[in-house]
């Protein structure tokens, strides 16, 4: 099983352009889909971004499309959320995950999340 390992979250101001990163050890990326989830209190996790295997197919969640968006980088081992013109909304816990495809992407695994805090 793949260990996920997020970064790059924090206090934030509304409007900034933030770039999570998810790292893996223990096996290749490669060969996974991989996502990213949020958080926010009080409420379920809900669906943000995914990318397929091969990075050649990405999905959104509506909320975030035109601003974010996810790829991937084989050397590094290392799936990026890149995020811009953040929004007060967007504060949650971030998750990464992994799963074998990308079409129903059943998570094997996920990361320990990162906060990310945008104010206003």
């Amino acid at each position: 099983q793949v260990q996920l390992v997020e970064s790059g979250g924090g206090l934030l101001q509304a409007g900034g352009s933030p770039r999570l990163s998810c790292a893996a050890s223990g096996r290749t990326l490669s060969t996974y889909a991989m996502g990213w989830f949020r958080q926010a209190p009080g409420k379920e996790r809900e669906f943000v971004a995914k990318i397929s295997w091969s990075g050649g197919i990405t999905y959104y969640v509506d909320s975030v499309k035109g601003r974010f968006t996810i790829s991937r980088d084989y050397g590094q081992n290392t799936v990026y959320l890149q995020m811009n013109s953040l929004e007060p909304e967007d504060t949650a816990v971030y998750y990464c995950a992994a799963a074998p495809r990308v079409s129903e992407f059943r998570v094997n695994s996920w990361g320990q999340g990162t906060q990310v805090t945008v104010s206003s």
